[in-house]
């Protein structure tokens, strides 16, 4: 039993401190939105982001930085990838010694083309950093179904010991070293779940998903590769497990976003409909540049890039992705 700090009480962030609640922990979540904290503390409910499902009657919610930072020396992220640095940075002189950072982000910095793990690095100075990552959409795991995850750390130490603070009947934890691995096939789905989504939205079905998908699980396994991450990790939970429920679901937020672009044609009618962080909108230019920089070809991401940057419409990118010619199939070739 440990006391821990989830910092950001939107869906996700509500959905883990769920989680950790469940494993036995004392959980305390931080948010901005002082409406939501109270909401929280009285009625155990997060209408805004959870619907009517019932919170824990044990999670405490709290909109003051210095109560969440002198509560816990493990600090669990759950803000959006894209304001991750700056938050950092504004949280830094608050953070007790020998602090514990456990990102749930899946995205990389635009800015940078870093991962969440190398931002926290490099902004906290320090190596005591962790994910929890893989195939978990919030509006089934806070009905407490079945689910799967990836606890990755530098060493295995700090991973089991994430791994236990999230255990839970319903939720099965896996350990893992390779932290650069998960961590770039969590973001890399996101963008496939958005190819997937816009085929659906111009009207195609199961055969042309299915080739999207394993296609794109090729693109994760080799940007895995170029930068000697294990294999293991793409054909796993972190990467073929949340590509699959991403892809999969209409629960999905990338999903579900690309089709509204592929049935609408366009970026304003689609961040209007959904009007949710999406990663893989912000992600796929670094995710395309990152594979740029190793020298790997991923026509499925380049596509999605493409059409976000509204250089090509959606037609035109399932067009050219027809057109590429075919080689030997083969996982990482």
């Amino acid at each position: 039993m440990s006391k821990v700090v989830v910092l950001g009480a939107g869906q996700w962030g509500s959905t883990l401190a769920q989680v950790l609640c469940d494993a036995g922990n004392h959980v305390l979540i931080w948010g901005r939105n002082q409406d939501v904290v109270d909401e929280i503390n009285s009625a155990h409910t997060n209408t805004k982001y959870l619907d009517n499902n019932t919170l824990p009657v044990g999670l405490k919610a709290t909109s003051d930085l210095k109560e969440a930072f002198d509560y816990s020396n493990i600090y669990i992220l759950a803000v959006p990838a894209q304001t991750l640095r700056e938050n950092l940075k504004s949280w830094k002189p608050l953070v007790q010694p020998g602090a514990i950072y456990v990102s749930s982000l899946k995205g990389i910095e635009v800015s940078t083309m870093s991962r969440m793990t190398e931002i926290i690095h490099e902004v906290m100075e320090t190596e005591n950093i962790a994910i929890i990552t893989g195939p978990n959409l919030a509006d089934e795991l806070i009905l407490r179904q079945p689910a799967g995850a990836v606890a990755a750390a530098s060493t295995m130490v700090l991973a089991e010991k994430i791994q236990q603070l999230f255990a839970t009947p319903y939720y099965r934890v896996y350990t893992s070293v390779d932290v650069l691995g998960c961590e770039l096939a969590g973001s890399i789905k996101s963008v496939i779940a958005l190819a997937v989504g816009i085929s659906i939205g111009l009207g195609f079905g199961e055969n042309t998903q299915a080739m999207l998908i394993t296609r794109g699980l090729n693109e994760v396994a080799r940007l895995c590769a170029a930068h000697n991450a294990d294999p293991l990790s793409a054909a796993g939970l972190a990467g073929m497990g949340d590509l699959v429920a991403s892809c999969g679901s209409p629960l999905s937020r990338n999903r579900t976003f690309g089709e509204v672009l592929g049935r609408s044609g366009s970026m304003d009618v689609a961040r209007t409909e959904v009007a949710k962080t999406v990663e893989g909108v912000a992600s796929s230019s670094a995710i395309l540049e990152i594979a740029h920089r190793v020298g790997v070809e991923v026509p499925v991401i380049e596509a999605v890039a493409d059409v976000v940057s509204g250089l090509i419409t959606p037609t035109e990118a399932l067009d050219r992705l027809m057109e590429i010619t075919t080689k030997a199939e083969n996982f990482i070739r």
